[in-house]
Formats: structure tokens, sequence, C-alpha cells
């Protein structure tokens, strides 16, 4: 047999069986996730979409009817305004989240092997407690006789307390408390992927600090912004738990009214065209996204 013959061709009867034995295999480990999907998103959403087509009888009961009643109601102007207030308190606090993660991702990316660790650690420390433990730790925080009003006195800086519980700048507070590492874990991953010698080069150059900032640094690392803004602006929207708490229901955005909605109305076919409204506005901001991630790779 000669040595340097090159070896036999796979048959072809066995290839296309070999093929379809993969895609069986490859379709058995996406089985749990299917089922998933299918249970917690596929048959809520169709449940959802079904219900804002219908309608409340004399009785408020349910009548399963085709109608867009419901969602003519969301173009009312009230509805509107707390969208866009929805929108607003979301884009702020993605801003605010995006100035203040960046500097501490690109720190604990650039950190040496043990202290990266340690930071990470701090940044994980919130999730170790409930959400609305959290939450009313800072209405202690920030109501007049206070931690922060105490400290404010003690220094002399404020002679009065300051009403911050209650408000917008409450509301915004505890918005950017509880969404801020989900902006700095994508950024995080995005900055420890960067090469030094790209930097480097950059000031070898002659770059100085600012252009290597905006022409290196956020370049690299603008897949982590946008996962970051995606996981910040999205949920930012529909949150409730902080504008009860620390906006004192003062400062409704769409999430309270859909839970009104659902909890106090009992008007369900209303709720859930505002349901499905809002996961319109999630489909668009995905969306704009994506392409903003493809116009800046390509």
């Amino acid at each position: 047999m000669d040595p340097l013959a090159s070896p036999a061709a796979p048959d072809a009867k066995s290839l296309p069986s070999d093929h379809r034995r993969a895609r069986w295999r490859a379709w058995l480990l996406l089985t749990p996730m299917v089922l998933w999907l299918v249970a917690f998103v596929v048959v809520p959403t169709a449940i959802l979409l079904v219900y804002s087509f219908c309608e409340r009888d004399e009785l408020g009961r349910v009548v399963f009817s085709f109608t867009w009643e419901n969602y003519q109601r969301v173009l009312d102007p009230v509805y509107l305004r707390i969208f866009g207030r929805s929108i607003g308190y979301a884009a702020l606090t993605t801003v605010i989240c995006v100035v203040v993660g960046f500097p501490v991702a690109y720190c604990i990316g650039r950190a040496s092997e043990a202290w990266r660790q340690r930071l990470l650690l701090l940044v994980m420390v919130p999730f170790w407690t409930s959400f609305l433990i959290r939450t009313y730790a800072w209405i202690t925080i920030l109501k007049e006789e206070g931690l922060l009003n105490g400290a404010l006195s003690a220094l002399s800086i404020v002679h009065a307390p300051l009403d911050l519980l209650y408000t917008p700048s409450a509301v915004v507070i505890g918005l950017v408390y509880a969404y801020l590492p989900f902006m700095i874990l994508p950024i995080y991953g995005s900055v420890e992927k960067i090469d030094g010698a790209l930097i480097e080069a950059a000031h070898d150059l002659g770059a100085g600090p600012l252009r290597v900032f905006t022409s290196v640094i956020i370049p690299l690392t603008l897949p982590g912004i946008a996962a970051g803004t995606l996981l910040v602006f999205v949920p930012a929207i529909g949150m409730f738990a902080v504008t009860d708490l620390l906006g004192g229901a003062q400062v409704p955005l769409i999430g309270n009214v859909i839970q009104n909605q659902f909890m106090q109305a009992r008007d369900w076919p209303f709720g859930a065209a505002l349901g499905m409204v809002f996961m319109l506005l999630f489909a668009v901001s995905y969306g704009l996204i994506l392409r903003f991630r493809r116009e800046e790779t390509a």
C-alpha cells in the first residue's frame, strides 16, 4: 500500500446517516431550552396576545372576542405620556449606568488577576440580598431623618433636611442602583478581551489619552456597552417596585399601570394590550441596538 496515497473517501451512504445522528444529538441537547422557551415565553405571550383582543362585560368578566378597543385606549394621551415618561426614565438610567459603570468595569478589567476576582465579588455582593430589602434600605437612606440627611447635616452641608424620598430623583437613584451591575458586567467582559498591545501601539504612534479612549477603547468595548444598554434599558421601562417604594406611587411608569390593570382594576384585556405594546418596545430597542452594532462593526 502506498503510504503517500490519499486516505479513502468516506462511504457516501454512511455520511448522511452520520449527519442525521449529529442533528438529532444537537436537538436533544437543545430540548430543555426549547421546552423552557415554549413554556415560559411562547405560551404566556400567546395568552397575552389573545387577552389583548378580548373585552369585559358588565360584570367585569373577560369575554373572548376580537376588538381593537384595548389598543385604541393605549393611544390615549394619558397613557402615551406614561410611555414617554417610562422611556425617559429608562434612558436616563441607562446613560447614568454607562457613565458610572464604564470606569468601574475598565478598572476591574485592567486590574491584576488577583484583584480582578475581588473587585468582581464586590460588584456581585448586592445580588446576595433580596431586591426588596435593598430597596427598603434606600428608603432608610433617603428619608428626611435618614442617613444621607444626617450625614449632610453633620458636615454642615445643608441646614434643613433634603426632600429626596418619594421624588423622581429617588426613582432614578433606585433604578441606577438596581441595574448598575448589569451594565458593569458586560462592559467588563469586553474590557477583559482588549489586547494591551493595541493601547501601547496607539500611544507609540502619538495618540494622546483622549484619542486612545475614543478611537481604541470605546470601539473595542462597544459590544459590552450595547449588551449592557439592552440589559438596563428594557427592564427599567417596566420596573414598578422601585417607583412604588421610592416614588411613593407618585411617578407611575408603564410597569405600574400594567400591574394596576391586572391586580386592582381587573381589566385584564387592557393590561394585556399594554403588555404587548411593551413587548413591541423591547423588540424595537433590541433591533436598534443590533443595527447599531452592525454599523459599528462594518
